[in-house]
């Protein structure tokens, strides 16, 4: 697998791997534009773990598994 980093990839290829990686076409996740969430790796200010990272400690706990989740081997799926 090529390296994501964004001193290995082109602005063309980071926004293809973001369009993949998320297989969204300009839809919001619970009020995020997700567009917008990549931006810095996209034009090469921010690496994608970073991006993840502070996305991760902003929201941490805000999503809580409730009864009208199972908890399949893979993780939590919504019926």
């Amino acid at each position: 697998m090529k390296s994501l980093l964004i001193k290995d990839t082109t602005t063309e290829e980071r926004i293809e791997i973001v369009k993949n990686a998320l297989n969204f076409g300009g839809a919001d996740c619970e009020g995020i534009d997700m567009d917008d969430m990549y931006d810095d790796y996209i034009f090469g200010l921010k690496e994608l773990a970073e991006i993840n990272l502070e996305f991760s400690e902003r929201h941490a706990g805000e999503i809580k598994a409730d009864s009208t989740m199972d908890r399949p081997r893979g993780g939590y799926s919504i019926r």
